[in-house]
């Protein structure tokens, strides 16, 4: 009989079932990670490291090509970054399913839930990307004045960082044990436990997309930028003190976007 979560289903009366699987499972997702991680660094120093750039969907290629390189470079580049920073809230679903037969699809669908809601909005951001192409072709000042884009990239990130959909998308994220509370009930736990994923990945599109915007001034294959906010979105989400980080680094961002305008005045 199905029963919700609560705070004591995580309490298990012997050390050996409540770690049950626990390094198994660490070491599908570091390995999961790593090989994302090695494919994006194999792929950007390949032949075909143009494709990682999204300008490249312009090209000659069959559009299709285009599009499902785009997507899968995207996907890697979420699994590589963002998916290290939902670990606390797989980590407690893990030790929810543990006594189930059907534990390994069930988080499956949880991890494809989240990386599904960060493909819809790679999508979205490639769509308005290439309207801003579009625009940027048919004016002359702007193709002369490119650096407007990336100027305004970073003032929109850092003024991102004091809104208030921000904050309320970092408390989510903030709190996996709720949020697994909040979504994970009912009767239908392979449609709930893709639901949880793809909540948990709205929640954290909301908290993350104006910095993951700046990998489009930088391109999805730069793997220092990569590393930098990776670090910076796992510290802010996972670490107690990372609710504090939000502020220095919105003001990083604009002071950033502020001195690239002056020194192009």
């Amino acid at each position: 009989m199905y029963s919700e979560p609560n705070a004591t289903t995580f309490r298990y009366s012997n050390a050996p079932l409540r770690s049950s699987g626990r390094a198994t499972f660490l070491w599908l997702i570091a390995s999961l990670v790593s090989l994302a991680w090695l494919t994006l660094w194999i792929w950007s120093r390949s032949p075909y490291g143009r494709y990682l750039d999204h300008g490249q969907l312009a090209g000659n290629d069959s559009l299709f090509v285009l599009v499902a390189l785009y997507l899968i470079g995207w996907t890697l580049m979420t699994v590589a970054m963002m998916l290290p920073t939902t670990l606390p809230l797989l980590e407690i679903f893990r030790r929810l399913t543990v006594r189930r037969q059907d534990r390994a699809q069930l988080r499956a669908l949880v991890i494809a839930g989240y990386l599904g809601a960060w493909a819809g909005f790679g999508v979205a951001a490639h769509l308005a990307d290439w309207v801003l192409h579009e625009i940027v072709e048919r004016s002359s000042w702007l193709a002369a004045n490119a650096w407007v884009i990336g100027v305004g990239t970073l003032l929109l990130a850092g003024a991102f960082q004091f809104s208030g959909l921000k904050y309320r998308c970092l408390d989510k994220c903030r709190a996996p044990l709720s949020f697994v509370m909040e979504y994970w009930r009912g009767r239908h736990d392979r449609r709930n436990a893709l639901f949880l994923g793809i909540h948990h990945g709205i929640f954290c599109v909301g908290c993350c997309w104006a910095l993951m915007l700046l990998m489009f001034g930088v391109g999805v294959g730069n793997i220092g930028w990569m590393l930098g906010l990776a670090a910076v979105m796992a510290v802010e989400k996972n670490l107690s003190w990372g609710g504090k980080l939000s502020t220095p680094l919105g003001l990083a961002l604009l002071g950033a976007g502020g001195f690239l305008l002056l020194n192009h005045l």
